[in-house]
């Protein structure tokens, strides 16, 4: 039987809120992308929940809810760090 090749590690899951002018998706790629350049080795994103902010009976913004696992794994010397 053919061994898979496992990542054996330890992940950490935090939850952000993404937002944006324009769509869902917009706000929850937002939240993933800012969350990349302060954590590394982001390993899957879920959005959670949905929703709008309201003005004046119009949508004034998206808002999407991200949970987000990262390794907490720590690197060889040299690596990036969190």
């Amino acid at each position: 039987m053919a061994k898979k090749n496992v990542e054996v590690g330890v992940y950490r899951v935090t939850e952000i809120i993404g937002t944006s002018l324009v769509s869902w998706e917009d706000a929850a790629k937002n939240a993933v992308e800012t969350a990349a350049k302060s954590l590394r080795d982001l390993r899957v994103a879920e959005v959670t929940k949905l929703d709008m902010k309201i003005e004046a009976g119009k949508v004034a913004a998206y808002r999407a809810r991200v949970s987000l696992s990262f390794s907490t794994t720590p690197e060889p010397p040299g690596g990036r760090g969190f």
